[in-house]
């Protein structure tokens, strides 16, 4: 297992580190701008997740056998549910009802559209300075 984490943070720094090419378009501060982009957005769907829960509107069912009676363990599995809704993943444990599925719509949209609009955004940045 540490060999696995240890090829996966050289592969990560290996991104950041200068290569052959004359312009290096990936940085370590576009990383961290789409790595807080996408926390936010996770957090602020599991705080809506969890708003519309507290307001009693039934938004997730959780099929995962773990206890989620405490404030905060709910809020961990409306952020793990938010994750992996934004992220594509959808392990199935924790499903979306009633009015949560159409929230899930929209977040799983955001989580498309993100990486095409950084792209985006890189490409254009590319051509500002051609």
């Amino acid at each position: 297992m540490g060999a696995v984490v240890i090829c996966m943070m050289v592969s990560i720094r290996n991104l950041f580190l200068p290569s052959k090419m004359k312009q290096r378009h990936f940085s370590l501060e576009n990383f961290i701008f789409i790595s807080l982009i996408y926390l936010t957005l996770m957090i602020g769907f599991g705080l809506l997740y969890m708003a519309l829960e507290l307001q009693g509107v039934r938004v997730l069912a959780d099929n995962s056998g773990v206890s989620v009676e405490s404030f905060v363990n709910k809020f961990m599995t409306y952020v793990y549910f938010s994750g992996m809704t934004l992220f594509s993943v959808g392990y199935g444990d924790v499903i979306p009802v009633e009015a949560g599925r159409v929230l899930v719509i929209l977040e799983a949209l955001i989580g498309y559209t993100i990486p095409a609009a950084f792209v985006v955004r890189t490409v254009l940045d590319i051509e500002k300075q051609s």
